[in-house]
């Protein structure tokens, strides 16, 4: 077949190139201008912008062909090669740094609940009431919590669970505190045992 690409719309375009476009999916818009290929910026028109990636994969070798010339189908071939695993590398990239930004969030969330009032209480709840130092063994170690935390002037509320660990077993805490004024106090705070199970309410501190 005859070279007949930088042809325009109507060139013929070899059926061996006429597939799947992983480059022009996920580098639209820049890999449009790297190919010639201006329809690619419709990627900047809302809603459109919805499907014009997978647009671009499906259409984009056959205009890529026809909006630019080429030595040879090698060399398309060869540089659409290229293009998908600068792609790669970007989605990538994109996914680990989105992905560190939000396990720095989690992570710094939980820090700062584990600085509150309501979450040492928990913790000293925990390490203080004998069925719990019974059922995990000393000495038990507390992680940061997860949950909801809010506070005002006047009062505050916040639903925390954490792990904890002691000498014999693991478990989960789930606690709920309430501050009225400057006091933080435990409305109801309960462990699950993992091993066995077991639902321990420390509710109550047993003497």
């Amino acid at each position: 077949m005859d070279n007949t690409s930088g042809q325009g719309p109507h060139a013929a375009v070899p059926p061996e190139i006429d597939r799947w476009n992983w480059g022009a999916f996920l580098l639209n818009w820049i890999w449009g201008l790297g190919n010639n290929t201006p329809l690619a910026l419709l990627m900047f028109v809302p809603f459109v912008n919805l499907v014009m990636p997978f647009v671009l994969g499906v259409k984009g070798s056959a205009w890529a062909w026809r909006h630019k010339r080429w030595d040879s189908i090698e060399a398309f071939r060869a540089t659409q090669r290229r293009w998908a695993w600068w792609g790669l590398g970007v989605l990538l990239a994109t996914v680990i740094v989105v992905g560190s930004g939000i396990a720095l969030m989690v992570w710094s969330i939980s820090a700062a609940f584990a600085q509150t009032d309501a979450y040492r209480l928990g913790v000293a709840r925990v390490t203080s009431h004998p069925a719990a130092v019974s059922a995990l063994g000393q000495p038990i170690v507390a992680a940061k919590p997860s949950g909801s935390f809010v506070s005002t002037d006047e009062a505050g509320s916040a639903e925390f669970t954490f792990e904890v660990r002691g000498s014999k077993q693991r478990g989960v805490v789930y606690l709920e505190a309430s501050r009225v004024g400057r006091h933080w106090m435990l409305d109801h705070i309960e462990l699950d045992v993992d091993q066995s199970g077991e639902r321990i309410d420390l509710d109550r501190v047993e003497l």
